[in-house]
């Protein structure tokens, strides 16, 4: 509450001093979902969410993690998700569940560390870790970590991959709320390899990308009726194009071009690097959809 008495205070300010502050400091302070209807406003990575709803910390097949980051926010469909995903997970052998990771601030909008996506409640991210037990005490989740199931050099799974990390990826990709998901590529890749040919076209969804190796980061598409919401090219505009992404573009994931730069011969003349673009975390409100302003000053 006293967090968002200062939210107030800095939306009431001048210009001049609400210019100061970030987007990310004044979302950050929110404790409670705006009272709105549930609407994901804006992109991915440039927007803020009304109406969110808390992921309980734990429940019947889940427990939510790193409760100190006050994360566990999002749209009502990724919550229906996540309870399904992880009742599904509890299916599997020596898994009760899933461990989540961050979904989104209580009002969405950038983050004040972390991610650059996670703005408007439709992106989360799933431990790659068995959840084995629903018991965690609040200090337990702030202790532990997920694992790596891809290897150091970024070339292969390791020993922590099992059948059921793949089917509950699966399960998840094959979900029609579910627009695409990011892992490591060194995972696509061993999946690629066991998936059946003829049960492949799921696999168009997950993506690879940097920096998830422990977990998957799961990407719902805009609900149907959010009109404020601007989803990325639908994964089924992109299955059109044929094939399942298991193809010799992956492979450019772990190549020299991408891991190693430094080995590869230097142009003579290389060309200017591109304007850098400000990051999320850089975002004042007047970078966001308008509509923000409304969420932060909801009750």
């Amino acid at each position: 509450m006293i967090r968002s008495f200062f939210v107030v205070l800095a939306l009431l300010a001048p210009a001049p001093l609400m210019a100061e502050q970030t987007a990310a400091t004044l979302f950050a302070a929110e404790d409670f979902p705006s009272n709105q209807a549930p609407m994901p406003i804006g992109s991915y990575a440039k927007g803020c969410a009304a109406g969110l709803v808390e992921l309980p910390e734990t429940g019947p097949t889940w427990q939510a993690m790193r409760l100190s980051r006050h994360r566990n926010f999002g749209q009502p469909v990724t919550i229906a998700f996540l309870q399904d995903l992880s009742a599904f997970a509890a299916t599997q052998r020596g898994w009760a569940g899933l461990y989540i990771g961050d979904i989104g601030n209580p009002r969405g909008g950038p983050m004040d560390s972390g991610h650059a996506s996670h703005q408007i409640g439709l992106d989360v991210d799933i431990w790659q870790l068995p959840a084995k037990r629903l018991t965690l005490s609040v200090a337990e989740r702030e202790e532990i970590s997920s694992i790596p199931v891809r290897s150091e050099d970024q070339l292969s799974v390791t020993k922590n991959w099992t059948r059921q990390n793949y089917e509950i990826m699966k399960a998840a990709a094959s979900d029609p709320r579910v627009d695409r998901i990011f892992v490591a590529a060194a995972v696509k890749i061993e999946m690629c390899k066991t998936a059946k040919a003829s049960d492949k076209k799921w696999l168009q969804k997950i993506r690879p990308e940097a920096g998830h190796d422990t977990h998957f980061h799961v990407r719902l598409k805009c609900p149907k009726g959010a009109s404020l919401c601007q989803t990325q090219t639908p994964s089924v505009s992109e299955l059109s194009k044929g094939g399942s992404g298991c193809d010799d573009t992956l492979m450019w994931w772990v190549s020299d071009a991408y891991l190693h730069p430094e080995r590869l011969p230097k142009p003579k003349d290389p060309p200017p690097p591109p304007p850098k673009k400000k990051h999320p975390r850089q975002f004042t409100m007047a970078d966001l959809p308008n509509q923000c302003a409304a969420v932060l000053s909801s009750d």
